[in-house]
């Protein structure tokens, strides 16, 4: 399946889980609930998968732990704030970077709307030009 594809269902999903629990539960339970549905709908989630990184030639296990990787392609990051920072943005475009995946989604279920709060973020495009 295509990561814009993908990308599709798990918008969806977390739209579903928004308008059915609401805002205010930890950012585990979102997880739990979205990586569920995903599961129903066919497809291939880790949970809180590590994913090593490389520094100047060596490898350390210890890289970062990926809220959901579905299907080893769309790497998903929750948040459950009040509002979005820069730095949520930066920290999954260096996950995307050091996982050598294309497409992120930050998505955070802390608002009271779902809507403007979920970003799509693409590895390797400038991102003042998106």
């Amino acid at each position: 399946m295509p990561e814009d594809a993908i990308a599709r269902v798990v918008v969806q999903r977390a739209l579903d889980i928004h308008r059915e629990v609401g805002p205010g539960l930890l950012e585990s339970v979102y997880e739990a609930l979205l990586a569920d549905l995903l599961r129903e709908d066919g497809l291939v989630v880790e949970r809180q998968k590590c994913i090593p990184i490389r520094f100047r030639g060596k490898r350390f296990d210890e890289g970062f732990r990926s809220d959901l990787l579905v299907n080893d392609r769309v790497l998903v990051e929750l948040k459950s704030v009040g509002t979005l920072a820069r730095v949520h943005r930066k920290q999954v475009l260096t996950y995307l970077r050091l996982a050598n995946l294309r497409l992120g989604l930050l998505i955070n279920f802390g608002g009271e709307l779902l809507k403007g709060n979920i970003e799509r973020l693409v590895n390797g495009f400038d991102e003042g030009a998106t």
